[in-house]
């Protein structure tokens, strides 16, 4: 019987140094408090008070704050990103497919690349769903082959492991 193991559940949850303290809000209320202490050098009391309140404030919700169980920094962050994106995305298919099928040659020249398959029309995929679903029971018909240089290689294989499949029940017989 195999071994059992345990897998552990909660891989998010931050490492605490105190009660309730993780190492990051303990670095930030002290990069808080070495910015207070700054502020206390450079300012008079009057002007150093609404900035330091200011300042602990805005440390003390990016430390503790969480917004849907994530803190406030990655929801600022998602915030930022939001409007540096573009407000409308619109797909340009043939500016992508002009830079998909470019390729260079030796001599920095543009190959141009001309698609390999020809499009699959819709009976077809029927058909080929029907012998899918039945489990190759059903065969489809006969004039695939002819009319459609597309499936070729497939006729080739089919015959081949047909003739093999023949081979191996008259050797059997």
């Amino acid at each position: 019987m195999p071994t059992q193991f345990l897998v552990p559940q909660f891989i998010e949850v931050e490492d605490k140094i105190f009660a309730f303290i993780t190492v990051r809000q303990f670095v930030i209320m002290i990069s808080a408090l070495l910015i207070g202490a700054l502020e206390y050098k450079l300012l008079s009391f009057v002007f150093f008070v609404p900035i330091a309140l200011v300042t602990f404030g805005l440390a003390a919700s990016l430390a503790f704050v969480r917004i849907n169980g994530r803190p406030v920094h990655f929801f600022l962050l998602n915030f930022f990103q939001t409007f540096k994106r573009p407000k409308i995305r619109i797909w340009n298919k043939e500016s992508y497919v002009k830079k998909v099928q470019e390729i260079k040659d030796e001599k920095g020249g543009v190959v141009e690349i001309k698609p390999l398959k020809k499009s699959v029309s819709g009976s077809r995929l029927q058909d080929m769903a029907l012998i899918i679903n039945t489990g190759g029971v059903y065969k489809g018909e006969d004039d695939y082959y002819e009319d459609s240089d597309l499936f070729l290689e497939d006729k080739g294989k089919i015959d081949d492991k047909a003739r093999i499949m023949d081979d191996l029940n008259q050797k059997k017989v």
